[in-house]
Formats: structure tokens, sequence, C-alpha cells
């Protein structure tokens, strides 16, 4: 790509090199964006196949299958190179088209491909033949060598995942539950979401623990809140029967009482029995 912009003046080929960044940053997790800095670099400078490439990619990421497939094309003119041959067939399948994408997996291009393209080819075939509802054929053309082998390879996990989705599919529990197990051995990115597929078969079911701190909180206050509230009424429930003074004070003074206490008291000492101590 550096040697394609250098065919830019200095200015130009900086400014599109800033936004091919940005593209590159952004396409993962905000592919519209990252389509709208592609716009930008297409205005700029259409006529470098880097640019084109890109602009497919943002396009594609976004669904925009038609733009993405006429931006790879673009692109294949200008380098001549297959390597876009998948991702063009697969294009032809978000527009519909499942039939062209398995006569692109029939062309003499594929044969030019690396073994990263041709494994991503087999996996736009197989995807092909699920679309028109062949899940055995799906099958089949899923098995191959790299599927066998026992090596792990950057298309590992995603050609094992997709065969034990496609057995799933077909109803081939314990051969899809055997692959997704594969799948998990070769994913140490955890690119695939097999762990949770086979959890799903084994009918394990993940309960959210996240407490939110904000709901104890709240509760904790509301029972303090409580507890004040009690103390508070037994303390003025107190002080309407009694008010209490410590003796050792100097300030003490006895409470007066009210005029029914005293009745009581002097009740009281009418109904003691006369045990003659004030005869002594």
């Amino acid at each position: 790509m550096r040697q394609e912009l250098l065919s830019l003046p200095k200015g130009l080929a900086e400014e599109v090199s800033k936004n091919l960044v940005m593209v590159a940053r952004l396409i993962d997790d905000e592919p519209e964006q990252a389509y709208a800095y592609s716009r930008i670099a297409l205005r700029l400078a259409s006529r470098v196949a880097a640019v084109r490439e890109a602009a497919g990619f943002a396009a594609y990421a976004t669904q925009k299958y038609s733009e993405a497939l006429a931006e790879f094309r673009a692109a294949k003119r200008m380098t001549g190179s297959v390597e876009l041959w998948p991702v063009m067939a697969d294009c032809e399948r978000g527009l519909g088209r499942p039939e062209r994408a398995l006569a692109m997996a029939g062309e003499p291009e594929v044969q030019k491909l690396d073994k990263a393209g041709q494994v991503e080819m087999r996996l736009v075939a197989a995807g092909a033949r699920r679309d028109q509802g062949q899940l055995e054929a799906a099958i089949v053309t899923l098995q191959s060598p790299e599927l066998a082998s026992s090596s792990v390879q950057p298309w590992t996990a995603r050609l094992r995942y997709a065969y034990a989705d496609a057995l799933l599919a077909a109803g081939r529990e314990d051969e899809a539950r055997e692959w997704f197990g594969k799948t998990l051995e070769a994913d140490k990115d955890g690119a695939t979401d097999a762990s949770d597929r086979l959890a799903e078969l084994d009918g394990v079911e993940f309960v959210d623990a996240a407490v939110d701190l904000s709901d104890i909180d709240e509760d904790e206050d509301d029972e303090e809140e409580g507890e004040d509230a009690a103390e508070i009424a037994a303390a003025e429930r107190a002080t309407d029967v009694a008010e209490y003074y410590d003796e050792d004070d100097e300030e003490y003074e006895p409470l007066e009482q009210s005029a029914a206490d005293s009745d009581a008291d002097s009740d009281v000492e009418d109904d003691e029995p006369d045990t003659g101590r004030d005869k002594a």
C-alpha cells in the first residue's frame, strides 16, 4: 500500500493514508464510521487499488454488498490478484445469489489462492449450500484435509466451528458437540462462541451474578433510616414517661411528680401493712 501511495503528491498521500488508518482502526467496532472514512479516501484517490480494497471491506462490513463487490472487482482489475475472490463470492451470497458464489468456487481462480484463501473459499461455498437448504452438501464441502488436520492454523477454529454448526443444523447433535469441543481447543483468542454453544448443548445456563451495588447501598440506607426512626420513636416514648438524670451530677434535681403519680404513690403507701417500724 505504501508503494501505491507514493504515486500521489506528498500532501495528498498523507491525507489518504490518515483516512485508511482510521478505516483499519474502526472497521471491527464502528463499521459505519470506517465506511465514512473510506468514502473520503475514495474521493481523494479512487485510482489507488489499496483505497478501492479498503472501501470494499468497509462497505462489506456495513452489509452494502453491491457496493463492496464493485470495489473488490475494481481492485482486482488494478492488481490482477485473485486474493479477494472468496470475499467477492461472499458478496454474491449477501446479494441473495448463492448459485453465483458456488459457480465462483469452481473457477480456476480458486487454484491460484494460497491455503488460507482456499479454506476461506470452502467456507463461502458451504455457506452457499446452506443458503440453498443443502445441509448435507454443506457438511461434505467442509470435509477436507485442513479440517482433519490436528495442526492448528489461523483458519482452524473457524473451519471447525462452521462444520460443527452445520452438523447441528442437520440434527447430528453428538457430532456437533464433539466438533464444538475441537473448535474450543483451537480457538485460543476466543474468536468464536464455541464455549457458549457447548454449554447450550449440555443444558447449562449462565446466570448473571453481577450485583447492582447502588441497590445494596439504597437497601442499607433504607434499613439504617428505619433503625434510626425506631430509636427516635423509642426515645420519644421514654421522654414522655420520665426524664432521666445522672444522680452523681451536681446539677441533678429530682423530677417533679405529676398529680396522678403522687396519688398512685399515696395509694401504695396506704395499702402497705403496718410493720411497727415507726413505733420503735
